[in-house]
């Protein structure tokens, strides 16, 4: 009797075990599962927090049209983006902040063309990538051409092929350049309504030439912008092994 009650005890410590572990197992199923889904909403709500507004794309309907033109948000990477202060609210890499004209993405690293933080547009981001911008006005972005004054010298402007000239026009750039009375840099004032020229150089990537004019500010501090490809350049090429002069 002794043995067949000890068996049994035994049997049932097993079971109540048993069911235990199986209901952590289901429980950690359930979390997981939860989390699957959970990630996929913010997913959802990031591309959403990306996208203009339907009114802003309805507004410039007939200039999207147009081949080689978009209408893009740009989000302000201090608030969105990760810092030494800050993790950053989303998941793509650069919160949001750049964006590719060449590669239409707004993930960084893939040739990013532009940025947006506290309240500046700049160009030329990584390694010896560089670029320059500057206001051409409160004009139409239809009024802008290869020919116009503030995307003349841009058009023409033809970037080095070797890294220590490169570094040159980088530093150049980066603390600006008066050219014809023209002052050229890569970073300007974010101003609603003004319209601007953007010459972007990402070696071994993109070399674009491009016209962009922002439309409104939302509550966020994000920017609507209206953009059109003025002209694309072969890709270039750098020499990074060559000794400077």
């Amino acid at each position: 009797m002794r043995r067949i009650f000890i068996a049994t005890v035994f049997t049932m410590v097993v079971a109540s075990c048993s069911s235990v572990i199986f209901a952590q197992s289901d429980s950690r199923q359930a979390l997981l599962n939860e989390f699957e889904t959970k990630r996929a909403d913010l997913a959802t709500i990031e591309k959403k927090l990306l996208l203009p507004a339907d009114e802003d794309r309805a507004a410039y309907a007939d200039f999207l049209r147009q081949p080689d033109t978009g209408v893009i948000r740009l989000l302000p990477r201090e608030t969105y983006g990760s810092s030494s202060s800050n993790k950053g609210l989303l998941a793509i890499n650069g919160g949001g902040a750049y964006y590719s004209f060449a590669h239409l993405t707004h993930e960084y690293g893939q040739g990013s063309d532009i940025e947006l933080q506290q309240g500046y547009l700049s160009v030329g981001f990584a390694g010896c990538d560089y670029g320059i911008i500057l206001a051409g006005g409160a004009v139409s972005l239809d009024e802008v051409s290869l020919e116009h004054p503030s995307s003349f010298f841009l058009a023409r402007y033809k970037p080095p092929d070797n890294e220590p000239q490169a570094r040159v026009e980088q530093r150049r750039f980066g603390t600006g350049d008066t050219i014809e009375g023209i002052k050229y840099g890569d970073r300007v004032k974010a101003e609603v309504g003004m319209t601007y020229v953007l010459r972007s150089i990402s070696y071994d990537r993109s070399d674009v030439l491009v016209a962009l004019k922002v439309v409104r500010q939302d509550t966020d501090g994000s920017l609507i912008i209206a953009w059109k490809l003025l002209q694309k350049f072969p890709k270039p090429v750098l020499a990074r092994n060559i000794v400077a002069q």
